[in-house]
């Protein structure tokens, strides 16, 4: 019980802290925001090529909120960073307090922020373009987003911890995010690429996670790409969990 005791702890002093200066959280979103605004319109262009009936704002949104899952997660180890540098981590070592706690408190945080940008983002698109998801569809896709977040925050984390620095850590993650962006097909499929490009995206995890979010809004809950996204998504998320919480009990021994 002291798990789930220190877990609430960290998460609810951890969520204060956003609700104090919300900026950041606000920032992260502006930028989905403003893809779906500008960027829209394209793809709406070309839904004729993306398949008979295709909606494109169903192909849009739930990769944009991957974009806000996969950009805020994994810049989250730049507030450990900041914590280390004001002692905060120092203090929380001398105290009672599970060390795995110390973990899922700041990555629940995440995964809360992630699922609010993503509801106020797909009620965006709902509002001013007309998106109708299905609405279990929609949430599962949100948890199955926000599995991945935490994921990629615990990453995060482990890598703020090792790095110390902003600018090893930005250094590490821009070299690492990019390319995860533009090989998981968030602003276009990755099936209107070539052949090559195509057998290139699919060695990335998260590209099948963007499809099987994709089918999940339509409301395909059965197709292979769901069941093997989710599948995927489970597993990454779990292998970067284990290797955020040894970081931590390394950090807090």
């Amino acid at each position: 019980m002291n798990f789930f005791r220190d877990t609430g702890l960290i998460f609810w002093s951890q969520l204060r802290a956003n609700l104090r200066d919300p900026r950041w959280v606000i920032i992260g979103l502006t930028q989905p925001v403003l893809y779906l605004v500008l960027f829209g319109p394209l793809v709406k262009g070309i839904a004729g090529s993306l398949g008979a009936g295709a909606d494109p704002w169903k192909i849009l949104t739930p990769a944009l909120v991957i974009q806000v899952g996969l950009f805020g997660a994994m810049f989250a180890g730049f507030g450990i960073v900041m914590e280390l540098r004001s002692g905060v981590i120092e203090r929380q070592r001398v105290t009672p307090a599970a060390r795995g706690a110390l973990l899922m408190g700041r990555v629940l945080k995440d995964m809360t922020v992630l699922i609010v940008q993503a509801l106020v983002l797909v009620g965006v698109a709902m509002a001013a373009f007309g998106l109708r998801p299905d609405p279990l569809g929609l949430a599962a896709s949100v948890v199955l987003i926000a599995v991945m977040a935490a994921g990629l925050a615990s990453a995060s984390y482990a890598l703020g911890l090792w790095a110390r620095s902003e600018d090893t850590l930005a250094s590490v993650l821009n070299t690492i995010a990019v390319p995860l962006m533009l090989l998981s097909g968030i602003l276009l499929p990755m099936t209107v690429g070539p052949a090559w490009l195509q057998n290139l995206a699919k060695a990335n995890p998260f590209s099948h996670t963007v499809s099987a979010a994709r089918d999940l809004f339509r409301g395909d809950f059965t197709t292979n790409e769901v069941y093997l996204g989710s599948a995927l998504t489970v597993i990454v998320a779990l292998a970067l969990m284990t290797l955020g919480a040894r970081s931590f009990a390394r950090e807090n021994a």
